[in-house]
């Protein structure tokens, strides 16, 4: 039966009407899908009687994922049918097709005035002043170090606002409120008051603003409306000029590693990078970074006395000081990240006069507070050193019992797509692949139930499913990827290069409907992908067929997977059986599985990298 619910939110504004089907549970048996840990008690709060809010559990927030319906129960749900109205929305503030695509701009300081602008006719302007914020930018692992950061805050029960990018499957999941996605009432009340008043201002050559620009005034929106003690802010692209940069007084500020990316637009050296980064510093406000090249921290230094900023260097998290607690972001590039959310909250307790309220008796610098070690474990952030099982059963089998023998298939997902994070990403792949068999079950809560009796009588085998954007440079990226893996022992048996379903051009729901024609994709990137690693492997690409028809593609037979892959530095000419250009990423995935099913003995450990957007739609995928 349907039922019917209604509320209120914040900001005085009354919440969206809603339905739910009370016939469907969040947790029926399928066989296909994320097996995740138990959650424990969900309701169970933290209080700090010097603290006007309490947090909520600090047990690992993982939602499930509810079962949208069909078009049909969409058509009477009014509260869906908007969701979808404002996805629709938010596409037509997308510009460019492709981030390669170039588009004329006002000028750099005609961003941010703009920003403020639209603050302005939100009635923000005075308000996001009155946000305790921490400001981080970085290459590499400001997302993961904005994670640890919100996390550590709210286990010390403060309520917490994070803003992040890019999302891997609904938008929702760049606004974060007390470690959950925000929900779709709150975010449908609070986009479309937005989307109203802007739409209302679209006048005398003031536009609708781009999409990140809009998301990153909801965000504030959000946050204002939501009454957060602390917004942890990352930085969308760049620093200096990014529109995030309205933020005039942070608590703190943090850089994370720095590195070679987005080169088309913040210059072609790491000391261009890194002035773009050092943007966000704002006049003797405190900033932390992390270890850097000289290069780069030359220029952080520079900019840190000009302003008066005291800049202080945190090495990495020593796990000797978390008596035993393991950390809730996997791989060992994870303890910078963890050092510097670690120094980050602590000064932001102190500026905002919360430390002594916490920690009345002292603690010492080196100390590692017991909040900050339940926040670092329960850290979670999905598409980054991710381990996800497949539950794959007989589709014969109508119970769903698995009683039919199959194989194992196990995702490792890190939307990496530097040089510098893919040789982070082979590290923690090799590691995890390596024999490290607890990290399976403590990456991101999910594991296969009964894994490890199992693995005895398994042949694993390492593949790759890999895109990455033309505008990258996979010369780069896949010789990294491979060196590296291959130092610590790990080879891959096959390579997959598959297209993207999601499309930089629209934003879509986690609900939406997989697009059905995936066969018609243009797939000459990803044949330009697997000449690339075929020169990789075998030192050349004369075996693979040129004037293949790439409306012709079809999956490998099941038994492709069989044959291992020949070493790097083969003879020339050896035939090519180490890559495959797949049609479709839904038809992929289906292989894989069907692969697993017809040998029992088959554990198949796919490694998803090169992009956020092929983890996300990988994930996409997984969930349904």
């Amino acid at each position: 039966m349907l039922v019917y619910g209604k509320g209120f939110l914040k900001c005085e504004a009354p919440g969206v009407p809603f339905l739910y089907d009370k016939r469907k549970s969040f947790f029926t048996k399928t066989k296909r899908g994320f097996h995740s840990l138990p959650l424990g008690t969900v309701d169970r709060v933290y209080f700090n009687k010097n603290l006007r809010y309490s947090s909520n559990s600090i047990e690992v927030v993982e939602k499930a994922a509810s079962d949208m319906g069909s078009k049909e129960d969409k058509a009477d749900n009014p509260a869906l049918s908007s969701y979808d109205d404002a996805m629709e929305a938010l596409s037509t503030l997308i510009s460019r097709r492709n981030r390669g695509d170039r588009t004329p701009t006002r000028g750099n300081r005609d961003k941010l005035e703009q920003v403020i602008t639209y603050l302005k006719i939100l009635g923000l302007e005075d308000k996001i002043k009155e946000l305790k914020v921490i400001h981080v930018a970085g290459t590499k692992g400001k997302g993961s170090t904005c994670v640890f950061s919100e996390a550590i805050l709210r286990s010390c029960g403060f309520r917490t606002g994070m803003f992040t990018s890019p999302h891997l499957i609904d938008v929702r999941e760049r606004f974060r409120i007390d470690g959950l996605d925000i929900s779709e009432e709150k975010f449908l009340q609070y986009f479309w008051e937005c989307w109203k008043l802007l739409k209302e201002k679209a006048v005398d050559g003031l536009t609708m603003p781009p999409l990140f620009q809009f998301l990153t005034v909801l965000a504030f929106k959000i946050f204002v409306c939501e009454k957060v003690d602390v917004a942890v802010i990352e930085v969308g692209l760049g620093g200096k000029l990014d529109s995030t940069n309205v933020i005039q007084k942070p608590v703190v500020c943090g850089i994370a590693s720095l590195g070679m990316d987005h080169m088309d637009i913040l210059g072609n050296t790491l000391a261009d990078i890194a002035f773009h980064k050092a943007g966000i510093f704002k006049p003797q406000i405190p900033a932390f970074t992390v270890p850097q090249l000289s290069e780069a921290m030359e220029v952080l230094q520079k900019t840190a006395n000009n302003l008066e900023v005291p800049l202080e260097v945190v090495p990495p998290l020593d796990l000797k000081k978390l008596d035993g607690v393991a950390l809730g972001l996997s791989g060992d590039h994870q303890l910078v990240n963890a050092g510097l959310a670690v120094s980050l909250s602590r000064c932001w307790l102190q500026r905002t006069g919360n430390w002594e309220k916490m920690f009345p008796n002292g603690s010492k610098e080196t100390e590692i507070p017991v909040a900050f070690c339940r926040g670092l474990a329960t850290a979670r952030l999905h598409g980054r050193a991710q381990v996800v099982h497949d539950v794959v059963s007989d589709p014969q089998d109508s119970s769903g019992s698995m009683e039919t023998p199959c194989g194992d298939l196990i995702f490792y997902l890190d939307g990496a797509h530097s040089p510098e994070s893919m040789e982070a990403c082979g590290r923690w792949f090799s590691s995890a692949v390596g024999g490290n068999k607890s990290l399976s079950t403590a990456v991101n809560g999910y594991r296969r139930h009964g894994e490890y009796g199992r693995d005895f009588n398994r042949v694993s085998k390492q593949i790759l499913l890999f895109n990455c954007m033309e505008v990258r440079d996979p010369q780069v990226l896949l010789p990294k990827l491979v060196t590296t893996c291959a130092s610590s022992g790990t080879h891959f048996s096959k390579a997959l290069f598959v297209p993207s379903m999601s499309t930089y051009n629209k934003v879509i729901s986690g609900a939406s409907a997989i697009p059905s024609d995936t066969r018609r994709k243009d797939l000459t990137w990803q044949f330009r992908l697997q000449r690339l690693w075929e020169k990789s492997i075998q030192g050349t690409d004369d075996a693979l067929d040129h004037t293949l028809k790439l409306d012709g593609i079809t999956v490998p037979p099941h038994d492709f997977l069989c044959g291992d892959a020949p070493q790097c530095g083969g003879a020339a000419g050896t035939q090519v059986t180490s890559s495959a250009v797949m049609p479709s990423l839904p038809l992929t995935i289906n292989w894989l599985r069907d692969c697993v099913r017809r040998n029992p003995s088959l554990k198949l450990e796919v490694l998803v990298t090169g992009s956020l957007h092929l983890v996300g739609d990988v994930l996409r995928l997984l969930k349904r």
